[in-house]
């Protein structure tokens, strides 16, 4: 069982970073194995080229898919578990996932699939995804106002959409507060490796 986390943040003084440690610890516990993709460490290319561009958006598959696009398409083949951290900026994740999204779900990958293109290879349904992010607000005020609906139906039914068997999103919110939250939070990322080894088994 091979779990891939997609990290998001720039500072390893925030308390998504906390969380991500926090996962880490848990699925180590678990006896589970993961890797960890850190956009920001790996200073991900999140802009589309104008050469992409003309991939993605005129369905141009003779064009090449770049190798560092490449390397994240293996690191999802060989996924049963996909877990993307991040903070909730403005009402959804930060530029550089939203960029990951963009130039990682590639045509003839994970959209607008040809049969008729042996050279293009379908993204293959992960078992299991969960998008685990932090917010300021804390859920209740996020759910009264729509902001957490807004945002499962963009992450949970548009990016992941059919690409997974089974997805969730947990938002760990309230974080102004953190003195008040920290231990529910805690029990909640305790309690995704059995999750895992449950819809991944």
């Amino acid at each position: 069982m091979k779990i891939q986390i997609i990290y998001c943040h720039p500072s390893q003084k925030s308390y998504t970073y906390e969380v991500l440690e926090q996962l880490k610890s848990s699925l180590k516990k678990g006896n589970l194995k993961f890797e960890v993709s850190d956009l920001y460490a790996m200073n991900f290319q999140t802009d589309m080229n104008e050469l992409e561009y003309t991939r993605e958006g005129l369905v141009n598959l003779d064009l090449s898919i770049p190798n560092d696009v490449k390397e994240e398409h293996l690191k999802i083949e060989k996924s049963d578990c996909i877990i993307f951290v991040y903070p909730v900026w403005w009402s959804d994740c930060p530029a550089k996932l939203k960029g990951w999204f963009d130039r990682v779900y590639s045509v003839g990958y994970a959209y607008g699939y040809n049969k008729s293109e042996s050279n293009n290879k379908k993204m293959k349904t992960i078992p299991y995804g969960i998008v685990l992010c932090t917010a300021g607000h804390p859920n209740e005020f996020l759910n009264e106002i729509g902001i957490a609906k807004s945002m499962r139906n963009v992450m949970i039914d548009d990016r992941l959409g059919q690409r997974f068997k089974k997805k969730e999103m947990i938002i760990l919110g309230g974080t102004l507060d953190r003195k008040k939250v920290e231990g529910k939070h805690s029990e909640t990322i305790k309690g995704i490796a059995e999750k895992i080894k449950k819809y991944c088994a």
